[in-house]
């Protein structure tokens, strides 16, 4: 049900490139397997990781370096050497590590009735979360402990609108990268495009960064939007 004053009801929120911002961590982390691999890996290749899952991260890796994948046991090893590599930049992160506006995007939305969930590809979501003393300011959380399939599959935004009872069609995704903003069109929720990545400029809004996001702009382009698909 929608708010006295938004129509929608819902925002699901991406964590990284949306509320914070640990890409170079993963490049570290990424770029560090990489180099024990053999395998030359760059930040132009990087931005092919945008948005998906750890799995399909090495196998982007070892497609740059036109090397078979090896068994899944064997793959399984080398993702989580990169992510306890990754947990170590982590541990570093503070409140001060939130992207500029984000906190006060989110409290605006939910102090006026609209709930709030986190939809992450990241197993690590949760960690990050707590180091930005921020997971009190969600209704719910879905990462990829909780999904089988990678963004641009929508599984994680639906799952995170059945978490919060909202129907999907009343639900606003914020999303960094082009397989977000495909799996929130494919949920057939209103795609809000953060940044400049390839595959944004198929969102319904467009906006620099989330604390640049105006919310009666954002209202207007949702009711147009719900207008369009009545």
């Amino acid at each position: 049900m929608a708010t006295d004053r938004f129509s929608f009801s819902a925002v699901i929120f991406d964590l990284d490139g949306v509320i914070t911002d640990t890409s170079e961590f993963h490049y570290l982390a990424w770029k560090r397997l990489a180099d024990e691999l053999g395998i030359d890996f760059g930040r132009a290749d990087n931005d092919r990781l945008r948005g998906v899952s750890r799995v399909r991260s090495l196998e982007i890796i070892f497609e740059i370096g036109n090397r078979e994948m090896p068994e899944k046991a064997e793959a399984e090893k080398l993702a989580a050497k990169k992510n306890e590599w990754y947990k170590e930049y982590l541990s570093g992160m503070s409140p001060n590590d939130l992207l500029p506006g984000a906190r006060r995007v989110i409290e605006t939305v939910r102090a006026a009735g609209v709930k709030t969930a986190l939809g992450s590809a990241s197993k690590n979501a949760p960690t990050v979360l707590k180091r930005l003393k921020i997971t009190d300011l969600f209704d719910a959380t879905v990462d990829g402990n909780d999904v089988g399939k990678a963004k641009p599959d929508p599984e994680v935004f639906l799952l995170g609108a059945q978490k919060l009872g909202v129907d999907p069609s009343l639900c606003v995704v914020a999303e960094d990268a082009g397989a977000g903003i495909e799996a929130a069109i494919r949920a057939r929720m209103f795609a809000l495009g953060i940044g400049t990545a390839d595959g944004v400029e198929k969102a319904e809004l467009i906006v620099p960064g989330l604390g640049d996001l105006e919310l009666e702009e954002l209202e207007t382009r949702f009711k147009a939007w719900r207008g369009g698909r009545s």
